[in-house]
């Protein structure tokens, strides 16, 4: 039988795709009341990948953008997003720019 310490920690899991089509994830048990910022730590990814924990990293649970200090709940999926290369209005404009030309 689990002890109650066991029972009432909290599983998560913390997300990265350093890449199109990769993903980095990690599973955690915290402790109640742990924050995004001690999942982000306790995760190994911001080592891993290069990262820094600062006002530039942007995060978020489960699509929603939060702040480092947002108090985590159980299965909550902590997601590290990437900066876009480039602006996806202006990739589809090139997508459709090398498509061949269409005559009716």
């Amino acid at each position: 039988m689990a002890s109650a310490e066991a029972q009432a920690l909290l599983k998560v899991q913390v997300s990265y795709s350093p890449a199109p089509r990769e993903v980095d994830s990690v599973d955690l048990q915290l402790p109640p009341g742990s924050t995004v910022e001690d999942a982000l730590r306790a995760s190994g990814l911001l080592t891993r990948h290069g990262l820094a924990l600062d006002e530039q990293l942007s995060v978020g649970i489960w699509t929603k953008t939060r702040p480092l200090d947002s108090v985590l709940r159980e299965a909550d999926r902590i997601e590290i997003y990437r900066g876009l290369k480039v602006d996806p209005k202006e990739a589809r404009r090139q997508r459709y720019r090398k498509q061949p030309s269409k005559r009716r």
